[in-house]
C-alpha cells in the first residue's frame, strides 16, 4: 500500500488557523475510477480512497505507517507567500 502524507493546506475562503496543524495520511489510488453503469458516477472498488488519517505531527504519522508497513512519502508544506497590499495601491 502506498500513501502520502502531507499537512492540511489553509482554504482560499478560510480567514482563521483551524486544523492547519494537522498531518493526514492519504492512501494512493489503487485502480482508477469507472463511471457506474446504471447511474453514470464514478466509482471504484479500491475502499482505502475513502481513508484519510489525521495526526498532530508529522513524525506521529511516519510512525504509523512504519509501524503497518505503509509505504509513505512525505510531502513537505510549501512556504507561505503574503501579497502585502494597500487600498492606495488601487489608485497608482
Amino acid at each position: 500500500m502506498n500513501a502520502r502524507i502531507f499537512q492540511r493546506p489553509k482554504n482560499a475562503m478560510q480567514s482563521g488557523k483551524a486544523l492547519l496543524d494537522q498531518w493526514v495520511l492519504q492512501f494512493v489510488p489503487a485502480e482508477a475510477k469507472k463511471p457506474d453503469p446504471l447511474m453514470g458516477w464514478a466509482g471504484s472498488g479500491d475502499m482505502n480512497q475513502q481513508v484519510q488519517l489525521k495526526f498532530p505531527s508529522c513524525e506521529a504519522a511516519r510512525a504509523y505507517a512504519e509501524r503497518y508497513g505503509i509505504d509513505a512519502v512525505v510531502h513537505p508544506t510549501p512556504p507561505r507567500r503574503l501579497k502585502l497590499q494597500a487600498y492606495a495601491d488601487n489608485f497608482r
